[in-house]
């Protein structure tokens, strides 16, 4: 099994031309370590607790030693996290200079869902985009970074639950980044590596497909592999791994990838 503490994958020296990457639904701080805690604590998707506090520290901690880190499932700044934009706390905690955030669905200052990216390097564009389906709330970033051959560009998304959706949704996607020389897709995709790469539209993109399985849900168990760092065939992944980090009902997924230094730059 490809898992590992954040000390092990964050230990060991890198090369200069490497980036850490890491993608993380945090389920909005909300500590899941059982199926049954999804209707005992379910009442903190509405309502404020400390545990979230204490949650965000510890995510803060796993986010610190990573260069791009992708976020799903965190919340903007409402009425359940006591207004904290979620996002930005981990960035100012974690020392991120920069921070985007895309807010999917707000509902009625209660929550309001958001993806977010805390980034070492400054994105020179980013576009938010609202996902198809028939259900509004899903969203897509594309980030990009350094310009030229070299532009890295970053989608960072949270896919619907429906595998017809999910290829719509996919299908979006391809076609706002297919022509991407240097392409990472990170977030919590809800399907296995096997069918993104083989059966859905991502075939179309020319993507390196995991090395072993990466199961990473539900997180206390982890018999399914539902979020990903995906690679276009331009980057090298040097490696990947699941961190054995159980404060949602998803492990965090992690990857170190080969970027020229002129392009981080």
């Amino acid at each position: 099994m490809p898992f590992c503490s954040l000390e092990e994958f964050t230990g060991a020296p890198r090369p200069a031309d490497t980036l850490r990457l890491l993608s993380f639904n945090i389920q909005v701080g909300i500590q899941t370590a059982a199926y049954h805690h999804y209707l005992s604590r379910s009442w903190q998707h509405l309502l404020p607790s400390e545990e979230r506090d204490y949650s965000l520290n510890r995510i803060a901690r796993l986010v610190q030693p990573f260069d791009i880190v992708a976020l799903q499932e965190a919340d903007a700044g409402s009425f359940r996290s006591r207004q904290c934009n979620q996002v930005e706390e981990l960035a100012q905690q974690a020392g991120f200079s920069f921070w985007y955030q895309q807010v999917n669905r707000n509902l009625a200052g209660i929550a309001r869902h958001s993806n977010g990216v805390l980034s070492r390097l400054a994105a020179c564009q980013q576009e938010h985009h609202a996902l198809p389906g028939l259900l509004p709330g899903r969203g897509l970033m594309v980030m990009r970074f350094g310009d030229g051959k070299q532009q890295l560009v970053v989608a960072v998304t949270h896919l619907a639950l429906g595998k017809r959706t999910q290829f719509s949704q996919l299908d979006f996607l391809c076609d706002l980044v297919g022509d991407a020389r240097h392409l990472v897709i990170m977030g919590d995709l809800n399907q296995e590596a096997d069918v993104l790469l083989k059966h859905s539209p991502l075939r179309r993109l020319n993507l390196h497909s995991p090395r072993c399985f990466m199961p990473t849900y539900p997180s206390w168990r982890p018999s399914r592999g539902l979020d990903h760092i995906l690679l276009s065939d331009g980057l090298e992944l040097l490696r990947s791994a699941v961190i054995a980090h159980p404060h949602s009902d998803h492990l965090p997924v992690a990857a170190e990838i080969r970027w020229p230094p002129a392009a981080q730059a």
